[in-house]
């Protein structure tokens, strides 16, 4: 008997295999499947959402969507991207809105939705997380508007009579506190389908599934001594046993301070004897000697990954038709990659490059954790007995520090030149009305000239970064800027930048400037990744977990990440971005409020490294801009 499922269509959101995980958390089975399926691959289905994506639904090139399953008669929740083409097919209309949303919106209910049996049980005012440019302008026959945000007015929509619900919003992210609610009363109330999904039922799955792959051939794991690959080496021990799995941690010269030592120790003391260390660390640093563009840089480290993989094998005489290739790669690693038919690339992740990319196409490469997200993995991981200090790691992918380093050539091309500036300008038009006269007062914008990566209602983004500086106080030390002490106040104004900004996907708080160096003094640097720039990092780094441990906080937050920019007054100087950030699944994020005792202790240690100018403080959530700057 064919079992009861909910299916989401994946019109490449950046978020849709998070809808399925949701459904599958609350104990609803769930499958994802192309908008194109037809209705005879839909048995046993009780409600169909429609994800969000990347396209606009009013343009020529949008994802092939099988438009009779709107004539089936069970219940369709769409969302984002969905919301629009649910209205558009009905007879509404879809355009341009004249203010995008990215980022923490409130979504009130009108009076039909405060009866509406999908927001039963939620709050009249809903937090709710946006992330578009295009809206719904005109209702369609038949459906009334149950939900207005300030900026959207048609953000929720109905009709009862054809069981047919639309959000403007995602409320698969975590970001939208009642998300949850809605899509249980979506499968349960609305689609009646009955719970059927379970954790161990997740993991047996996982473990039939290595064995058959497998087959009768044995497994080499590249092991970055992360999370994901520390869990997927644990399941394959687990499915076919410590002498057919071999793992290989490979130094690629991008590790936290004394990390591959602490990776070693870890894995012997948890009992893992079945695995290697390999130093390759001039290799990689060989391989992006000179990179500035950041898809280059992933590219050539995940291309050099395969040869010393091959190189491994020679010298342990490893058969290669006795061995497969094993990855800890998650769900966000291929939607990031566009490793979905309707998905845009927002980051070349290193387990998606060619050479990874022809293993996979030969049925040589097996990844235990395609379809889950980091937070299911960890929970797989304590279910497996994993140690807390290995399943609560920060994540720490296979590029490393490499990916934490900006490179450039000191100048930016004419293109760049015109973009800074239209930057400038829209940065002066912003007013900043949630701070008090006095922080107005001695508040500074200006954009650094660096570029870094951001993901915009599913499109890649590639912009400038704001920074906010609030001016010297008496009662800092020399160098140090105000911070104001009401972080939501940072927050709105991060995203008032960002959402009113065509140039600017990121907003920084500067905490400290070398005195000793003009304005004048600071400028783009010629500076590319080198082992200098890295160990730079290292020392930055280090001083910022060591904090986050002492003051009991590494495991409050997902992610830190340490940014090297070469802004600063030398070569041999940098600036430094602390990134910390929470996130439940990596594919939403907020910045981490720190206490700001722990911040200034931890900037006061930093300032004093002999080769920082610059300290600053990443205020941006995802979205508009992604976890690291590359």
């Amino acid at each position: 008997m064919e079992k009861e499922k909910i299916v989401v269509l994946d019109f490449g959101s950046q978020y849709a295999h998070l809808i399925a995980k949701r459904l599958r958390l609350l104990g609803y089975y769930s499958e994802i499947a192309l908008p194109s399926v037809q209705e005879s691959e839909l048995s046993g289905v009780k409600g169909i959402i429609l994800s969000g994506g990347p396209a606009s639904v009013y343009q020529n090139d949008v994802p092939e969507f099988n438009e009779k399953i709107f004539d089936l008669p069970i219940p369709i929740l769409g969302l984002c991207y969905g919301h629009q083409l649910m209205a558009k097919f009905y007879g509404g209309s879809v355009g341009k809105a004249n203010v995008g949303e990215f980022g923490i919106s409130q979504l009130l209910k009108t009076s039909c939705g405060k009866n509406s049996p999908l927001f039963a049980g939620t709050s009249d005012s809903l937090q709710a997380w946006m992330s578009h440019q295009d809206e719904v302008l005109s209702t369609p026959d038949g459906f009334e508007v149950i939900g207005q945000t300030k900026d959207c007015a048609y953000a929720a929509l109905q009709n009862l009579q054809k069981q047919r619900f639309s959000l403007q919003c995602h409320c698969e992210v975590k970001d939208t506190p009642e998300g949850q609610i809605i899509f249980e009363n979506f499968a349960h109330s609305i689609c009646k389908m009955e719970r059927n999904w379970d954790e161990d039922a997740v993991l047996a799955h996982i473990l039939s599934e290595i064995k058959t792959q497998a087959k009768d051939k044995k497994v080499l794991l590249f092991l970055s001594g992360g999370v994901d690959s520390t869990v997927a080496f644990a399941l394959l021990n687990k499915a076919l046993g410590t002498e057919r799995v071999l793992g290989l941690h490979i130094d690629n010269g991008f590790m936290r301070k004394n990390e591959s030592a602490f990776v070693s120790e870890s894995y012997k003391a948890h009992g893992f004897n079945n695995f290697i260390v390999e130093d390759a660390s001039e290799g990689f640093l060989n391989a992006i000697a000179g990179l500035t563009d950041p898809q280059k840089k992933r590219l050539a480290v995940g291309e050099h990954f395969i040869s010393v993989r091959n190189e491994v094998c020679a010298k342990q005489n490893l058969n290669d038709s006795e061995w497969l290739l094993a990855q800890g790669t998650l769900y966000p690693d291929i939607i990031e990659s566009g490793g979905t038919k309707n998905a845009n690339v927002i980051k070349t992740h290193h387990n998606r490059v060619d050479g990874i990319q022809n293993l996979i196409a030969k049925g040589l490469v097996i990844e235990p954790l395609r379809d889950l997200y980091k937070d299911e993995v960890r929970a797989i991981g304590k279910k497996l007995s994993l140690e807390p200090s290995l399943v609560m790691r920060h994540p720490f992918p296979g590029p490393g520090l490499s990916i934490n380093v900006l490179c450039s050539e000191g100048k930016l091309s004419e293109a760049e030149k015109n973009e800074f500036e239209a930057a400038k300008k829209e940065v002066c038009d912003i007013s900043l009305g949630m701070f008090c006269q006095n922080c107005q007062a001695n508040l500074t914008k200006y954009i650094l000239p660096v570029r870094s990566v951001g993901v915009q209602g599913d499109f890649r983004t590639y912009r400038f970064p704001c920074v906010l500086d609030f001016g010297h106080r008496d009662s800092l030390p020399e160098g140090f800027s105000h911070i104001p002490h009401k972080w939501e106040k940072l927050e709105a104004a991060s995203s008032a930048i960002t959402n009113n900004s065509q140039f600017i996907n990121r907003c920084v708080l500067q905490i400290y400037k070398n005195p000793k160096c003009k304005k004048e003094d600071f400028s783009l640097q010629r500076a590319f990744c080198t082992k200098e720039r890295l160990d730079q990092i290292r020392e930055a780094d280090q001083i910022m977990l060591s904090a986050l441990h002492r003051h009991s906080w590494y495991d409050k937050i997902f992610q830190h990440l340490t940014i090297n920019l070469p802004y600063a007054s030398s070569m041999e100087r940098c600036s430094i971005v602390l990134r910390p950030v929470c996130s439940e699944d990596v594919m939403t994020a907020r910045f981490a409020k720190l206490p700001q005792d722990l911040l200034m202790e931890v900037s006061l240690e930093i300032a004093k490294l002999p080769f920082v100018d610059a300290l600053f403080y990443d205020l941006s959530n995802k979205p508009p801009a992604t976890f690291g700057w590359e």
